[in-house]
């Protein structure tokens, strides 16, 4: 997502502002968690601040699709982040370098970047809640409900104390 910033730089404009659907690139889909990202939209402003530093405030906004941790199901999960802040800090927290900002500025990479932050951990779906997980002679453990077993050996010991 490209902005030109050659009003901005010549100060005819205070503002470039956007507002627009973006399109997150397969290939980048594919290095993450991520199944899809549905109805993902993008709005803001870049503008110099007080130094002359280059400054984006923005809100990204729209649906993550994540596999459910225990059915493996497509689960939906919305999301929306804002983002204020100069542009050499987003930069430097990406481990990349500003490059000399001449007439245009892709801020797909900060977008991509906030996006895969606000991927949560575990995402359960709400047909998984529900879900019977236990049969004959097997059950499924979590961290939730801890099953104390101990060694029959060190149980005689018990009975020492």
């Amino acid at each position: 997502m490209n902005i030109d910033l050659t009003k901005l730089k010549s100060h005819i404009v205070s503002s470039v502002e956007f507002d627009q659907d973006i399109q997150i690139p397969e290939e980048l889909l594919k290095q993450s968690d991520l199944l899809a990202l549905k109805q993902t939209h993008v709005t803001g402003m870049l503008y110099l601040d007080a130094i002359d530093a280059y400054t984006l405030k923005m809100k990204i906004s729209g649906i993550m699709v994540l596999p459910c941790a225990v059915t493996l199901k497509p689960v939906d999960v919305p999301f929306d982040i804002s983002v204020d802040d100069s542009l050499e800090h987003l930069y430097e927290e990406m481990d990349e370098r500003l490059k000399n900002i001449e007439n245009s500025i892709d801020i797909l990479p900060i977008i991509w970047e906030n996006i895969l932050i606000e991927i949560p951990m575990r995402v359960v779906s709400d047909e998984a809640k529900n879900l019977s997980l236990h049969g004959d002679g097997w059950e499924l453990i979590t961290d939730e409900k801890p099953k104390k077993v101990m060694n029959p050996e060190l149980e005689k010991l018990k009975d020492l104390l």
